[in-house]
């Protein structure tokens, strides 16, 4: 029994977009990744910190979705800047429903409970320091108003432990979101984990801890493509 994360997948079984023409360390990552997640075993959870497909509608990425489907285990989804395929989770659950999609969820205004740790997150967003008016826009406060939900839905049921999964960093070269800072502290987080950085980016990245939480990249290339086990 182990969780397991990673992020920024990018699988593109239905569409023409491979992460290969990036090449270096992304040539061949889909092999990479198929490789890697043969150590799921039936009781483990994986979590994908967003950018899980490159399909621009569910119909577009359901290859993908069923490219997850083979590996045992559960799977839980976060968004990221790149799944348009996203949908509200009804439409999305109804989806996986009629296309016999079983061992994959959504963590999205929710949590989920593993190993006596709650599991939360959202997709996150980035902050710019430069400018005056950031952190008042429509989309950035919607994602505060997700982490909320999703840690709340956590302290409600008692959860005195939280791993929080999203997709943009909220640290990035010393400079932090600080609305989102200041939520993650008012509930019992330890341990954050976040994608969406790449190649050179990863420089800026931070990892480590910051007001008493452990801070984590996971996207995929900083991982050499194997997700990192973090629990059992």
């Amino acid at each position: 029994m182990a969780l397991y994360a990673i992020g920024d997948t990018h699988f593109s079984e239905g569409c023409n977009k491979p992460m290969d023409i990036f090449g270096g360390a992304w040539k061949g990552y889909r092999d990479k990744l198929v490789q890697s997640f043969s150590v799921l075993q039936p009781e483990d959870l994986l979590v994908v910190c967003g950018d899980f497909s490159w399909g621009m509608s569910l119909q577009e990425a359901l290859p993908d979705f069923q490219l997850l489907e083979r590996f045992p285990g559960k799977k839980l989804l976060v968004k990221g800047n790149h799944d348009y395929w996203w949908e509200t989770v009804s439409k999305m659950k109804r989806f996986f429903q009629e296309n016999q999609i079983e061992t994959i969820d959504f963590l999205h205004n929710s949590c989920y409970f593993y190993d006596g740790a709650a599991l939360c997150g959202t997709r996150g967003w980035f902050y710019d320091r430069n400018d005056p008016n950031a952190g008042d826009d429509k989309i950035f406060k919607r994602e505060l108003i997700r982490l909320e939900a999703s840690l709340k839905a956590a302290a409600g049921q008692g959860a005195a432990e939280i791993d929080c999964f999203l997709h943009y960093p909220p640290v990035f070269q010393g400079t932090e979101v600080p609305q989102i800072m200041e939520i993650l502290g008012r509930y019992p987080v330890k341990r954050v984990f976040y994608g969406h950085l790449h190649g050179e980016s990863l420089r800026g990245a931070f990892c480590g801890m910051r007001q008493g939480i452990s801070f984590h990249v996971i996207s995929a290339d900083a991982l050499s493509f194997r997700p990192i086990r973090i629990r059992g």
